[in-house]
């Protein structure tokens, strides 16, 4: 009998030791693959290199647990659609994922995103974060849901070789909306083939529309697309007519692209491989990363960037305070609120923005430092010769509505520029259509006429 406890017991000792075996320090059902879902375009691949480096650094510090990278291959507009399908399931639902901030709130509303306050408690790196950048990441319910990658500023990035020759003094800032229309038909007089001043508009280019052309206009006026404190979309206001004219104005005398060029959700590849480096544009809105497609390794490869480029603030409309505008946006790495491992999760999250790999990634994409070690670091400042002039804009910047409306509000704008700078309705016809467009996306109850 005692011969045959003794081997009773051994084989309990010896099972409970296999099961031990198979998952040391870690429950033996917790999943061993954690999916990674983020954007990779040829023109943006430091994410693709930063996740790299962190998979790396994760797997070896988390023996026997898999990081599947999962790049999708599309512009922000195209990304965010294959996101949003995703994740509506548990099963396809990745467990950390890139998203942009302005659906941040929208997917919490949806229930898509993990609520990280007890883990950011834990994490020492949360303190290095500004507290504005932080508040990208925040939902309805004060909580933060999402984990800012860099931010970012609007400017105008100009030729000073094309603004010389057309005898426009330097460094140009325009003061006013007709400062860049003087200058604009001086470059147009001097050299017909030159595009004098891109502003993007349509559909096609989607955010872009938005965030590089009307909303630095819009918020120039003194208008706004949202009343926070109401929380009610502004409709019927003074400023969306005078942007939308200033864009008719732009069009109608040939002073930016054309409108077939405007209506290419690739113009821009133009913008920065082309027309810019080979003298052919005079200026166009863009964001502070511009340089990371002109810097060694970029998609646009162009050494004399440094030397022929300059950097100006858009103007409000009639120079007054606070003098310029900028719209700001970023990326966040956010946790799937389906994950089975969220503590892993959380993990590779961190991993990934520690300050080895943001710094990496902030001097490849041209992204603003949202850690305050990385904008301190030397590297970083020598990195980009722009990085202080547009670092500059963010005070006087403005962002996004982050409500779970704000992607229909936004298509409704594209489409009004669409509609003006093709000629198919009136300004005011534009503006009409877009307030009873918005009144039937939110309901009237939900509108403010300012």
């Amino acid at each position: 009998m005692r011969r045959r406890a003794l081997t009773i017991t051994s084989l309990i000792a010896s099972v409970a030791f296999a099961l031990a075996g198979c998952s040391p320090g870690a429950p033996s059902d917790e999943p061993k693959t954690l999916k990674v879902v983020y954007q990779k375009t040829d023109s943006f691949t430091a994410l693709d290199t930063m996740f790299k480096s962190a998979k790396q650094e994760f797997e070896a510090a988390h023996q026997g647990v898999t990081v599947d990278l999962q790049p999708v291959q599309a512009n922000d507009d195209d990304y965010g659609t294959k996101l949003a399908l995703a994740l509506r399931s548990p099963s396809t639902s990745p467990d950390v994922f890139y998203e942009d901030t302005f659906k941040v709130r929208s997917d919490v509303d949806a229930g898509y995103l993990l609520n990280l306050d007890s883990h950011l408690k834990e994490w020492k790196d949360w303190d290095t974060f500004d507290d504005g950048a932080k508040a990208a990441g925040l939902g309805d319910d004060g909580g933060t849901y999402a984990v800012p990658v860099g931010t970012d500023t609007r400017a105008i990035w100009y030729n000073k070789k094309v603004l010389a020759a057309a005898g426009v003094s330097l460094p140009w800032q325009p003061h006013t909306w007709q400062d860049i229309l003087d200058t604009a038909r001086k470059i147009k007089a001097s050299n017909p083939s030159i595009v004098p001043f891109n502003l993007y508009a349509g559909k096609a280019t989607g955010e872009g529309t938005v965030m590089q052309s009307f909303y630095e206009l819009l918020y120039g006026t003194g208008s706004e697309l949202y009343d926070a404190d109401a929380k009610k979309w502004v409709v019927g206001s003074a400023g969306f007519k005078d942007s939308l004219s200033f864009l008719k104005t732009l069009y109608e005398e040939k002073l930016s692209v054309s409108p077939a060029e405007a209506l290419d959700a690739n113009v821009w590849k133009k913008v920065f491989g082309e027309w810019l480096p080979q003298a052919k544009m005079g200026a166009t809105v863009e964001g502070s990363y511009s340089p990371s497609f002109w810097q060694k390794g970029g998609s646009y490869e162009w050494p004399g960037y440094v030397d022929d480029m300059g950097v100006a603030a858009f103007p409000t409309q009639k120079g007054q305070a606070p003098g310029g505008v900028s719209m700001s946006g970023g990326w966040t790495l956010a946790v799937g609120a389906s994950t089975k491992a969220p503590d892993l999760a959380f993990d590779f999250l961190t991993t990934a923005l520690n300050q080895k790999n943001s710094l990496a990634f902030n001097i490849a994409s041209s992204q603003i430092a949202v850690r305050k070690d990385v904008a301190a670091d030397a590297g970083y400042q020598a990195a980009n010769p722009f990085v202080k002039d547009v670092s500059k804009l963010v005070s006087v910047t403005h962002y996004r509505p982050a409500t779970s409306d704000y992607p229909r509000i936004s298509a409704a704008v594209q489409e009004a520029t669409e509609a003006v700078i093709t000629g198919t309705q009136s300004v005011e016809q534009a503006a009409a259509g877009y307030d009873a467009a918005v009144k039937g996306l939110v309901g009237d109850d939900k509108t403010v006429r300012k």
